[in-house]
């Protein structure tokens, strides 16, 4: 391992244990991220924790409405305790902006890189740091082998990861138990008062394992999601039967 190497673990180690009264986050605890009747598409009506999601984006306002979604479901996640980092290459999230899905910036360690190798590797050696209750990174492309090296990390860690991946290149096969599409909907003010609505996204589950697929229209406000609209796709013999 190069000293460069080492030195990222260590600046790591530090910021985690700096942050006082946190530490390794309950076993076996669950939570509910209040996703509401989404739950019904996972495997025992639960939210996957301690496993890869994978979220297609497309453009920047597709990684927008992603990071908005992985912000609420991150916020019930921490609630647990510990901290999360938050790994990107593009735009750098604005810290303050995460008080509204109700995460304390200082509650998050936030890191910048360019290279794709770079946020890979810290990506996966973040995801062993058990003391932590999520990771989010952004990257373009994921590779079977390499989400397959992840999905062994939170295995043993029990960490969450959330893969944003920004206009990739390819949608090959990967070892994430779940995939998510987030896309923006138009946000609706209350009897047409002025200023800005709350966040609103179209969100499918195109992939989950041992689990059902659907579409769903939420909106983020009171620190909650509610579920506006649902639309779920299923499979029966063979055909494709819209219901909702």
């Amino acid at each position: 391992m190069n000293s460069s190497k080492s030195h990222i673990i260590a600046h790591l180690q530090k910021e985690i244990l700096s942050l006082q009264g946190l530490g390794s986050k309950p076993k076996g605890t669950q939570t509910d991220v209040g996703l509401g009747i989404i739950g019904e598409s996972f495997p025992n009506q639960t939210f996957p924790l301690g496993v890869i999601h994978e979220f297609i984006a497309n453009g920047l306002e597709g990684i927008t409405a992603a990071t908005g979604f992985v912000s609420g479901i991150t916020s019930r996640i921490m609630r647990n305790g510990g901290v999360s980092v938050w790994i990107n290459s593009g735009e750098p999230v604005y810290p303050i902006a995460l008080k509204q899905y109700g995460i304390e910036p200082d509650k998050v360690i936030f890191i910048h890189l360019q290279q794709q190798k770079q946020i890979q590797w810290v990506l996966e050696e973040s995801l062993k740091c058990e003391g932590l209750a999520s990771v989010i990174a952004e990257m373009r492309d994921l590779s079977f082998v390499s989400s397959r090296r992840l999905q062994l990390a939170v295995e043993q860690s029990r960490v969450t990861g959330f893969i944003l991946r920004r206009d990739p290149r390819h949608l090959q096969t990967t070892a994430s138990v779940c995939r998510w599409e987030i896309d923006s909907l138009p946000s609706q003010l209350a009897d047409q008062m002025p200023g800005v609505g709350f966040p609103r996204w179209k969100v499918s589950l195109t992939k989950v394992r041992n689990g059902k697929p659907g579409q769903w229209d939420i909106e983020w406000r009171e620190e909650k999601f509610h579920i506006l609209k649902e639309a779920f796709t299923v499979s029966i013999l063979g055909e494709q039967r819209k219901t909702g």
